[in-house]
């Protein structure tokens, strides 16, 4: 079973069709990936929240169609992206208070740099973009998810719904998806999962971990106890992922790091890592 993350909402979609639609898409990747080990991919199946972080409520409304970027962004997200930078390594402005658009620019720029990546000018723009939009959409979903009325009790529900409905022995859960696991594992103690991988997770990312319920105690999270095995998967270039390894604030049970170049976090290229098949196969085959 699949917890999609971000870029994932399916316009005019029932959940249903929308889960299958994104399944679609990405078990290909699944499928080739376990074939090298000579496994046969399971049947798949996606919890789908996305419609539920939509800004279809009158007071959200008049943000619906911002554009994905720093400029986007209020002082306090603007805050926020500087501190999730820094996390990630770069060099933060002295008062990340007073941020500047162009300085966070720069500390992105930074950090691609800094991942020894050798771009022609046009693609490190590029990708300077592609990450802006991942870091200030990751931003929004989880501002959506955590402060709009009742959006995380229903995100919460429907994904315990599909596991209660599908009784998973493993549970992918990618970006913000890992974020809605562990508080939706944790919100139902009954659900059991035999193993729990988290993929490009945020759940360290400071401006998130601060929101997690439950909460961090003292600097500490807690296995779900539904929960048999929890293993970590992150890219080092993924900045969703910052810092890339969960053990020093959550117990995983295992945390591997991968390396595929430029990180860019999406879904596909983690279930067609061998990381990934390496953890599942005993519970699938």
């Amino acid at each position: 079973m699949l917890v999609h993350g971000i870029f994932n909402h399916v316009p005019g979609a029932a959940p249903e069709r929308a889960a299958e639609r994104q399944v679609a898409n990405c078990r290909p990747r699944l499928i080739d990936n376990l074939a090298r080990l000579a496994v046969e991919a399971p049947e798949t199946v996606m919890a789908y929240y996305a419609d539920l972080l939509r800004p279809d409520l009158p007071e959200h409304a008049q943000g619906a169609g911002d554009d994905a970027d720093f400029d986007s962004l209020d002082a306090p997200g603007r805050a926020q992206a500087a501190e999730w930078l820094a996390a990630a390594g770069a060099v933060a402005p002295a008062d990340p208070q007073n941020v500047a658009l162009q300085p966070l620019r720069q500390m992105l720029g930074w950090l691609l740099d800094e991942r020894g990546s050798r771009l022609t000018r046009a693609v490190r723009e590029r990708t300077i973009r592609s990450l802006e939009r991942t870091i200030v959409t990751s931003l929004r979903e989880v501002e959506a998810y955590t402060t709009w009325p009742h959006r995380r009790d229903l995100v919460r529900e429907r994904v315990a719904g599909v596991i209660r409905r599908q009784a998973p022995a493993v549970v992918i859960a990618h970006s913000l998806g890992s974020y809605v696991t562990y508080e939706t594992l944790h919100a139902h103690p009954d659900l059991e999962v035999e193993l729990l991988v988290t993929l490009g997770s945020p759940l360290r990312v400071p401006s998130l971990a601060r929101r997690l319920d439950p909460a961090l105690r003292a600097g500490r999270g807690a296995k779900p106890a539904g929960v048999g095995r929890w293993v970590n998967i992150a890219d080092v270039g993924d900045l969703v992922a910052v810092p890339p390894k969960l053990g020093e604030v959550f117990p995983v049970d295992a945390d591997e790091t991968c390396d595929t170049g430029i990180g860019f976090h999406g879904l596909g290229g983690y279930l067609a890592n061998g990381l990934l098949a390496a953890a599942v196969t005993p519970y699938i085959s």
